[in-house]
């Protein structure tokens, strides 16, 4: 009936702009007052039909939505949620978009029911065309003249009709504070950073996509970049094809996927920072905004990724480079057992530096990494490595998921070889080798547990089934995290190469509290034991603590 309606207005409307053609050739002998009285009343014509056919098409299409798999799925989720029952367990689908479902309704209802399940990412958008419509099924929008508004996967999307064109705009903002406790220096040692109350805006990143069909541009501005805010720097901006099956090719600046915990977003960590060694490696040739050119391919069992890498945003930048980095990563995952209360994953992540950047000064490398929160710029792990030739490290991925409960670890080495190392070792010109390693546990006290995210080769932070509301018994979602890291940067102590630059060891607790979906506030505290290295606040060893909280938003 809504088709034969459709074709009938069209028709109509066809005759109308036949008729206006008469009309015009009558002009000749009518009168001006006659003629402009009757294109008046035709225009006002074809405006009316024009909206009769465009709210005609809207209903066609809602109808037609209406009746796909996914919408009477999403109606069922829309009911439950409803009459106040949990959502059902394929509500935190494998590829996380997560929050309810449907076609029409007023932005009031969209947004309301876009609060449901895991954060939306930090990163600006990549999924393929059919992803994009498929999640702007599952959730509500609002039609407008053509256009759509609506927040698939959390986030704030204009769109047309059928997803061709489309723009997002969204947030990841990490607000920090806390301090440390008992980092007094000894005898003959420099005081560092450490404040005992201190403030730091860590993220302040607002991602912004523009989608034309499977092709996607980023740009996301970072204006709380690092351990100090009020710099301001570039998080991305690269050009995405996302038109194979499963697979996004990348050019420009990125943040090329190595390592498990690198994979994840940061509104998806379980403390408030990565382990020291998983940034230690990822900075050799991956990192925020690398320049990178590559791609990935997931699948509900595996995942694998590679990418080729140059220098990052602004490393040129009054720095004396007179020859960029080159270098290369790898990553591969899989997913051996999977059911609905265990997840199995093994995986192996690669990087390298095949040339690291040369200065006036030669080729030389910065090793350095802080005590694993960033309210401090002293680093204690810190060791430059001088005549490198290039830079590798590799190491394997474990996780294990049973319910709620998740425990992951990786292990990564290494290797620094000399620039003109050409066979045995030559006093200070040997190969210097470095490792670490972290194990984590993290378990969901209530809210829906995290899940397998087969985008990301990773496990995705915890969903919210019901926002905090508690004056009917709803709180959120609440996890309890720990973890032991461990990096090593000394190397042939006992040999004539001797490098030096620390061993650290952090215990790790943290809770973290989700309302809803875009909003989460987290508790860290770390117990952090340095052993001595060449730094005045280092010379003979430090350990203390350090307590930190995080506003986090997200969109």
């Amino acid at each position: 009936m809504i088709r034969r309606s459709a074709v009938s207005l069209l028709l109509g409307s066809s005759a109308i702009w036949g008729l206006s053609s008469i009309n015009q050739a009558y002009a000749a002998s009518a009168s001006d007052a006659q003629i402009l009285a009757l294109q008046h009343e035709m225009q006002e014509m074809r405006r009316e039909m024009s909206g009769q056919i465009s709210v005609l098409r809207q209903r066609l299409v809602r109808a037609e939505a209406h009746n796909t798999p996914a919408a009477n799925a999403a109606q069922a989720r829309r009911v439950a949620a409803s009459k106040g029952q949990s959502l059902p367990d394929s509500y935190a689908q494998d590829i996380h978009i997560g929050g309810d479902s449907g076609m029409g309704g007023n932005l009031g209802s969209v947004m309301q029911k876009a609060d449901l399940g895991t954060p939306p990412s930090d990163r600006g958008v990549s999924s393929s065309w059919a992803s994009f419509r498929a999640a702007n099924e599952k959730e509500e929008a609002v039609h407008m003249g053509g256009m759509m508004i609506g927040f698939p996967g959390g986030r704030p999307t204009i769109s047309s009709e059928d997803g061709m064109y489309a723009m997002s705009i969204g947030l990841a903002f990490h607000e920090d504070i806390g301090g440390f406790m008992g980092m007094s220096p000894r005898r003959g040692e420099t005081r560092g950073d450490f404040s005992s109350l201190t403030e730091n805006a860590r993220r302040l990143r607002i991602p912004i996509s523009f989608r034309y069909k499977d092709w996607i541009a980023n740009i996301t501005p970072d204006f709380g970049n690092g351990s100090a805010d009020g710099s301001t720097t570039l998080y991305e901006a690269n050009v995405n094809y996302a038109g194979f099956h499963n697979t996004i090719l990348t050019a420009g600046y990125f943040q090329p996927r190595v390592t498990e915990e690198d994979s994840e977003s940061s509104n998806e960590f379980e403390m408030m920072e990565r382990p020291a060694i998983t940034d230690i490696v990822r900075n050799i040739a991956a990192g925020d905004a690398r320049m990178s050119i590559g791609g990935l391919h997931y699948d509900k069992r595996w995942w694998i990724a590679g990418y080729l890498t140059g220098q990052s945003y602004g490393a040129r930048n009054g720095t004396g480079v007179t020859d960029s980095q080159t270098g290369a990563t790898f990553r591969v995952a899989g997913r051996p057992y999977m059911s609905k209360d265990i997840d199995v994953h093994v995986g192996l992540s690669a990087i390298s530096a095949f040339k690291v950047a040369e200065k006036s000064n030669g080729r030389s490398y910065a090793f350095a990494e802080g005590p694993e929160v960033n309210l401090t710029t002293t680093k204690f792990l810190n060791q430059t490595v001088g005549n490198v030739g290039s830079i590798w490290s590799a190491g394997p991925e474990l996780g294990f998921r049973w319910k709620r409960l998740v425990l992951k670890g990786e292990y990564y080495h290494i290797g620094v070889t000399r620039g003109d190392n050409t066979g045995g070792n030559v006093g200070n010109q040997q190969s210097v080798n470095f490792s670490g390693y972290y194990g984590a546990a993290n378990y969901t006290l209530f809210g829906k547990g995290r899940s397998y995210n087969i985008k990301e080769g990773a496990f995705a932070a915890p969903g919210v089934d019901h926002v905090f509301d508690p004056l009917h018994g709803y709180w959120g979602a609440l996890e309890l995290s720990a973890r032991y890291s461990v990096a090593d940067l000394n190397s042939g102590l006992n040999t004539a190469g001797a490098v030096r630059g620390g061993q650290q060891t952090v215990w790790s607790a943290g809770l973290n509290w989700y309302p809803n979906r875009h909003f989460r506030f987290m508790l860290d505290f770390n117990h952090i034991i340095v052993s001595r290295n060449s730094q005045l606040y280092d010379l003979v060893g430090r350990d203390g603590n350090s307590v930190a909280g995080r506003i986090h938003a997200a969109f």
